[in-house]
């Protein structure tokens, strides 16, 4: 039985700067069921992590502004969620995995007291039993020694496992959907595959949802099951990613395909399927 995890219909979000309004999301629309990996594609300004952040409800009013438009969540109407009711709903049933690690975890705490403090907030557990959480989650992605790791601070750590933090925080309290915010861009491309697959193993372990914002549409092709195209605020193709690859039908979205390497092409083949053979991310099962 399909579940519809998340509806958004008509969304609209504009920011007000020196008494002027400019209109970064429009009219966008689109609906993610639990188990399924949607991936949203478009270049700088486009409109994706403007999204992203009206569903976690984290856009400071202002200067933003929600003008128009529905966020459901399992039935439940976000937009109208007050900041407290917000508060119990993020990173317990969303979480979010954001751009840069090291801006996002708090340089003066432990690596360990940081994710253990999620933990804590939403489920009625001790501090021990906390840190043995942590340790084990450390462990799950791939830290090596997370005794150790547990009590060293953000800088001792390197960005790709930075990012595992992030991961392992963002899948602290087993949330329904994790957005995804770039979060490969400052990684090289081999600790980007590694990533990418961590995040599809904890995506099965989890039975998680995922919402993947990227403008690579090689990572695309080995993630995710649909994808949503994005041009100045507006969706402009949405469909299964094996259709947006094989028969796209926007003219941006043909450019964003032919701007892609073919890795595995012949020189005269004129398409490849969504198998992972655009860009550097060709998954492993």
């Amino acid at each position: 039985m399909i579940t519809k995890l998340l509806d958004i219909e008509n969304l609209h979000v504009s920011f007000i700067s020196n008494d002027r309004e400019f209109e970064a999301v429009k009219g966008v629309t689109f609906s993610l069921n639990k188990g399924e990996t949607l991936g949203i594609v478009g270049e700088s300004g486009s409109g994706k992590s403007v999204t992203a952040r009206s569903i976690m409800r984290l856009l400071p009013s202002p200067p933003s502004l929600l003008k128009e438009g529905s966020i459901k969540f399992l039935g439940q109407e976000l937009t109208e969620k007050t900041d407290q009711e917000m508060e119990k709903i993020r990173g317990k049933e969303i979480s979010m995995i954001f751009q840069d690690p090291m801006t996002s975890l708090n340089p003066s705490i432990k690596i360990g007291v940081q994710i253990a403090e999620g933990i804590r907030k939403h489920r009625d557990v001790s501090k021990e039993q906390a840190k043995k959480e942590t340790i084990e989650l450390l462990e799950l992605v791939g830290i090596q020694q997370p005794e150790t790791r547990f009590k060293q601070y953000p800088h001792e750590f390197s960005g790709g496992m930075r990012q595992r933090v992030m991961i392992a925080m963002a899948l602290a309290c087993q949330p329904e959907l994790l957005i995804a915010d770039e979060p490969t861009t400052a990684l090289d491309v081999t600790i980007q595959a590694q990533i990418l697959r961590l995040m599809k193993q904890m995506q099965q372990k989890f039975e998680t949802s995922i919402i993947l914002i990227t403008h690579d549409l090689g990572v695309v092709a080995g993630m995710c099951d649909k994808v949503i195209v994005m041009k100045e605020g507006e969706i402009v193709e949405a469909n299964t990613t094996e259709e947006i690859f094989n028969n796209p039908q926007h003219p941006y979205t043909k450019r964003l395909l032919n701007a892609l390497p073919k890795l595995h092409e012949k020189k005269n083949k004129k398409s490849a399927n969504a198998t992972g053979r655009y860009g550097p991310y060709c998954p492993a099962s």
